[in-house]
C-alpha cells in the first residue's frame, strides 16, 4: 500500500466516516478481481446489495468510456474530410454567383 495521505484504509469505516470514491474504487476492483463479494462485505461492513450496485456502476462506467471514440483516426478523418467537403461547397456557390452577376453582361456582348 502507498504511505502517508495517498494510503487507502482498508476495512470498515469508523464512526462519522464516509465513503470515498478512491476507497469505493479499492473495494470494486478487489470484487472485479475475484475476491468473493461476501467475504469483501464482512470485511469492509458494506452491504452485498450495496457492494453489488457499486460493482455494476463501476462496469456500465467502463462499458461507456470504452464506447467514447475520441481520438479514433477513421472519424477525425471523415470530421476533416466533411469539413472540406463544406468549404468546397462554400466555394461553389459563391463562384455560381459571380457567374449569375456576370451572365447578363456575358450574353449582350454575345449578342454583338
Amino acid at each position: 500500500m502507498d504511505s502517508g495521505q495517498d494510503r487507502v484504509k482498508r476495512g470498515a469505516l469508523g464512526p462519522g466516516e464516509r465513503w470515498s470514491v478512491r476507497r469505493k474504487r479499492e473495494v470494486v476492483l478487489r470484487i472485479l478481481g475475484g475476491e468473493s463479494l461476501e467475504s469483501v462485505s464482512r470485511e469492509v461492513g458494506v452491504e452485498l446489495y450495496r457492494l453489488e450496485q457499486w460493482r455494476d456502476r463501476a462496469v456500465a462506467g467502463m462499458e461507456l468510456a470504452l464506447k467514447d471514440r475520441t481520438g479514433d483516426p477513421l472519424l477525425e478523418a471523415l470530421d476533416e474530410a466533411k469539413r472540406h467537403i463544406g468549404e468546397l461547397s462554400m466555394n461553389n456557390e459563391l463562384l455560381e454567383r459571380q457567374l449569375d452577376q456576370l451572365r447578363p453582361f456575358a450574353a449582350r456582348r454575345s449578342r454583338r
